[in-house]
C-alpha cells in the first residue's frame, strides 16, 4: 500500500500559528504500520546527515508532546522528510499518522545525533545497518554526495518483518539511483541488501546473522570486515545495536564519536 496524499503547493502554506511548528506539505502511508511525511523547514534549521531533531504534536495538556526522529531528507533539501511507524496506543505516534497536509508540526531546530560522516575515520568501505524506520538517517546520508566522496563502496542493509517493510527504502535507491546530483556515483558505488525476519522474501535473514555467517560478504562479492578498510553506522533496535557492536569489536573496529572518530557509530536515540 502506497497511500500518498496531495502535495501542498508553497503557495497554500500559511503562517504558523505555534511556536516552533512547521506545516506538513506531503504524507505518504507505506503500509498499514508504516508512514513518511515531509513538512517545511525552519529557517534557522543547519544539520548534518544523519542527525535527528525533536518532532512533535501540541498535547491536550497544552505542552508539546516531543520525540527523537531521525531527518531522512538530505541537508540540502528545502523541507524536512521523516520516516515513522504507526503505534496505535503511542502517545505521539497514535495521533502523528493521522496528520494531513496543512496541518502543523513542531519541530525544534536543534540537530543533534551520532550518525555523521565526521565521527568516522577514513575508510574504503561504509556498512549502512538498519531495521526498520532506522533506514531514515540513512536516506539522508545516501543522498549526501559527501558520502561517495569518502567512500568507494556504500552498502545499505535494511531488514525489516515484512514484505511491505520494503517500499520504503526500494523506492529510495530507486530515486537515488536517478538523482541528477549523486545518481552516478550511487549507482557505481551503492549497493542496497534488502532482508526480511517474518515473511519470505528473496532474502531472509537478520542484518547480524547474515554479517557473521558471511551470507552478506558473498551475496555482494566482498572481504570479511577489516578494521583498516571498514566502517560502519547502526541504527535499529536495542537488541540489533547491542549485538552488531560485538560484531564490530570482535572485527577490532572502535566506536566513535562527533569529539573521537572511530571505526563504527551507532545511534542511541533511535525510536521506532
Amino acid at each position: 500500500m502506497n497511500d500518498q496524499s496531495p502535495i501542498l503547493t508553497a503557495e497554500a502554506i500559511k503562517a504558523s500559528r505555534l511556536p516552533d511548528a512547521q506545516i506538513v506539505t506531503s504524507v505518504t502511508h507505506w503500509s498499514d504500520r508504516l508512514f513518511s511525511f515531509r513538512v517545511t523547514r525552519p529557517k534557522s534549521l543547519r544539520f548534518r546527515s544523519g542527525e535527528f531533531v525533536m518532532i512533535g504534536l501540541m498535547g491536550e495538556n497544552g505542552k508539546p508532546l516531543l520525540r527523537a526522529y531521525s531527518i531522512a531528507s538530505p541537508a540540502w533539501d528545502d523541507e524536512l522528510e521523516f520516516y515513522s511507524i504507526k503505534v496505535q496506543d503511542g502517545p505521539l505516534t497514535s495521533r502523528l499518522q493521522n496528520i494531513q497536509v496543512g496541518d502543523e508540526l513542531i519541530i525544534r531546530p536543534k540537530p543533534v545525533g551520532t550518525l555523521v560522516l565526521d565521527a568516522l575515520l577514513p575508510g574504503k568501505r561504509l556498512y549502512l545497518i538498519s531495521t526498520g524506520t532506522g533506514i531514515a538517517p540513512f536516506a539522508s546520508l545516501a543522498r549526501n554526495p559527501d558520502i561517495y566522496e569518502r567512500f568507494e563502496q556504500v552498502i545499505l542493509v535494511h531488514t525489516t518483518r515484512e514484505v511491505s517493510g520494503l517500499a520504503y527504502g526500494e523506492q529510495l535507491v530507486e530515486s537515488i539511483y536517478s538523482d541528477p546530483l549523486v545518481g552516478e556515483d550511487a549507482r557505481e558505488k551503492l549497493l542496497y541488501y534488502p532482508t526480511t525476519t517474518g515473511e519470505n522474501s528473496k532474502t531472509m535473514g537478520r542484518p547480524t546473522d547474515i554479517l557473521s555467517s558471511g551470507k552478506l560478504a558473498a551475496d555482494l562479492r566482498l572481504p570479511s570486515l577489516n578494521a583498516a578498510t571498514d566502517r560502519i553506522m547502526i541504527c535499529g533496535s536495542i537488541g540489533l545495536n547491542k549485538d552488531m557492536k560485538s560484531i564490530a569489536e570482535n572485527a577490532d573496529l572502535g566506536e566513535g564519536s562527533n569529539s573521537q572518530p572511530g571505526e563504527y557509530v551507532v545511534e542511541k536515540a533511535f525510536v521506532g
